[in-house]
């Protein structure tokens, strides 16, 4: 298949393309409308159609007889616990738990929150509701309480299902304390916690709502799916955004098993009955898509791994667990490859296992510096795929398709546009650029099925953060530029968000949380590079007049404001106390500024900045504290 025919016609004739692609899953009612708009005429695709996502991912399979084929395999070196479910054994427990759900009064359109580690229950869970058309909204375990509760507070779920603890390299994380404290913070109430008690050791304090998990899926009778619209929301999944309050992204139902199914095919090139391994999270939106909903669909095997890729017990854990189950094709963030490489310069690990089943190593939620894959190609003869997609489009955007056509790697490049993506670099003024010019990435509209619908309950913020700044464009929010070739190159956030590892995260509600202390007059908070996560945030505080507090004093105590109400995914450690903050004459601080400087990079003074000298005094206090590039 030729890559270049298979995207034009998406990109020429897009009804036709996905009509095609959406007669490859099961629909108790087919669509007749292929591409429509919405009130806000904002592109629907499928809008009459009739599905159920739980139903694709197992039900169908078991009907057309692969119900004893292994579909979840449960890998948790820090349990040192094995367990291989088949896709009768999934639809027990989900079916089970679905009519448990629905015995505590939930029904379709409800909301859940799901708060757990990465054990088997927490897909159980998000199948469970997608199967009784109950929306969920999955809650990263690292989050803290504060962040718990404001999304309780938005998506106002009727129940919320956790686990006694989640488990580190060397400690228990107890949930149940956790949930407790976000509803007392929380304005809204739910009605009832479902607790997985996982028999740990972790404290689990009862309250009246409180529901044991065992309990409630052995005294349920097994649940039928129930059929849902097309646009019925599958999920709400919390990202960053700049003005610290989090955006709910709502993710459609026959959209997005269309373009899952599509993605396994054509992007991922995985065929049905293969082993599939995401070493991600069901926090974020690679555990959604890539973990339990599209390698369900395709009849794969998917792998929930609960580790890290060093210390448990080293180095080696993710060549054995490619060796030991066989995996076809795997996905992971670059800062994973990192850390592997830290711990192993010369690959000695990576010898002791055989890895022929591997035919692609994917990478994403963070670009791949050209090192990392240099290393990784000198080490392991697969193909490095690195690709680029988002929160808010729920699949792949830019990546080699390997199910499609294998084109050259270029480092520093995830790949070409894929199939359904119109992806422009724009100006400030909306004016396309040249090969090799840099600007911002934008995607002209309809966007492909799957996705963002809106943002939940909050459509003025989908349109003038997505939609308004170009009209009839999506704006991905980052830079880039394309070669000659047509390769793009994602350059980072062009606003105030940060990823550390893959996760992204808001440097303005990191500043809310900093500026709450009572010795920080003015703060700004800037990502910068880090050799190993990607980007770390970095932290510039002015400390108010008269003030008297040790620096180590203060660095501790914002540390750990920034720990207990975001949680330690953000990674905070370094703080500078400076005298005052680089700004604009009109008051703006210079964030890109400080990033640049911290980073080495070469920068323009701007002409707007109230006084020049304050970079010379911010490059001495970076060097004094031996931050980013003057280490």
């Amino acid at each position: 298949m030729n890559y270049l025919e298979f995207y034009s016609k998406s990109i020429q004739t897009p009804e036709t393309f996905w009509e095609e692609q959406a007669n490859q899953i099961d629909w108790y009612k087919k669509p007749t409308s292929i591409l429509s708009k919405d009130e806000n005429n904002y592109p629907l695709w499928f809008k009459d159609g009739e599905l159920n996502i739980c139903y694709l991912a197992l039900d169908k399979h078991i009907q057309d007889g692969y119900g004893e084929e292994t579909a979840l395999i449960y890998d948790s070196p820090v349990t040192q616990n094995i367990k291989k479910y088949t896709f009768l054994d999934v639809k027990t427990e989900v079916a089970k738990l679905a009519g448990g759900m629905i015995s505590l009064g939930l029904k379709k359109g409800d909301t859940a929150v799901i708060y757990m580690p990465m054990i088997p229950q927490a897909a159980f869970a998000m199948l469970a509701c997608a199967r009784i058309g109950v929306t969920h909204s999955v809650v990263f375990g690292g989050f803290a309480p504060h962040e718990l509760a404001i999304r309780i507070d938005d998506c106002k779920p009727r129940i919320i299902l956790t686990a006694s603890s989640g488990i580190e390299i060397d400690r228990l994380i107890a949930y149940k304390p956790l949930v407790d404290e976000a509803i007392a913070l929380a304005t809204h109430k739910p009605k009832k916690v479902v607790v997985f008690n996982r028999k740990l050791g972790a404290r689990i304090p009862f309250k009246k709502y409180d529901v044991d998990y065992d309990a409630l899926v052995y005294g349920s009778e097994e649940t039928p799916c129930i059929p849902v619209n097309t646009t019925h929301p599958l999920y709400v999944l919390y990202t960053s955004g700049t003005t610290g309050k989090p955006k709910g992204i709502v993710r459609d139902t026959g959209g997005y098993a269309t373009a899952l199914k599509f993605s396994m095919q054509y992007i991922y090139g995985v065929k049905q009955g293969e082993v599939f391994w995401a070493a991600s999270d069901v926090g974020w939106v690679v555990g959604h898509s890539f973990i339990v909903y599209g390698p369900l669909i395709n009849r794969n095997t998917s792998i929930i791994f609960e580790g890290k890729p060093i210390k448990t017990p080293d180095a080696s854990t993710f060549w054995r667990v490619i060796e030991e189950h066989k995996v076809n094709a795997m996905f992971t963030a670059p800062t994973a490859l990192r850390a592997i490489k830290k711990e192993d310069p010369n690959g000695e690990f990576i010898k002791k296992y055989n890895l022929s089943s591997l035919r692609t190593q994917f990478l994403a939620g963070e670009r791949c510096d050209v090192a990392t894959l240099e290393w990784y190609n000198k080490h392991i003869p697969i193909p490095a795929i690195d690709h680029w997609w988002q929160t808010e489009s729920g699949w792949p955007m830019i990546s080699n398709m390997m199910g499609v056509e294998y084109l050259p790697v270029k480092p520093g490049s995830a790949g070409k546009a894929v199939s359904g993506y119109d992806i422009r670099i724009f100006n400030e003024d909306g004016n396309e650029l040249g090969p090799n010019e840099e600007g911002y990435v934008v995607i002209k509209l309809p966007l492909p099925p799957g996705t963002m619908l809106d943002l939940w309950k909050d459509n003025n913020r989908f349109q003038e953060g997505y939609l308004n700044k170009f009209p009839g464009y999506y704006f991905s929010g980052d830079g880039g530029f394309k070669d000659n070739d047509n390769y793009i190159f994602i350059t980072g956030r062009v606003d105030d968000v940060i990823n550390v590892a893959g996760h992204r995260l808001s440097t303005a509600e990191m500043e809310e949380i900093v500026s709450s202390h009572h010795s920080v007059a003015e703060c700004a908070v800037v990502g910068i590079n880090d050799s190993l996560k990607g980007q770390v945030p970095l932290a510039l505080l002015v400390i108010k007049h008269g003030e008297d507090i040790e620096h180590f004093k203060l660095q501790h105590e914002v540390i750990h404001l920034v720990r207990d109400q975001i949680g330690a995914v953000a990674s905070l450690r370094d703080i500078v106390i400076v005298e005052r903050l680089p700004k604009t004459r009109s008051g703006k601080i210079l964030r890109k500024l400080l990033r640049s400087i911290a980073d080495g990079e070469n920068f323009q003074i701007p002409s707007t900045i109230d006084d020049e000298a304050i970079i010379e005094e911010i490059k001495e206090e970076f060097e004094k504290a031996k931050i980013g590039s003057f280490k």
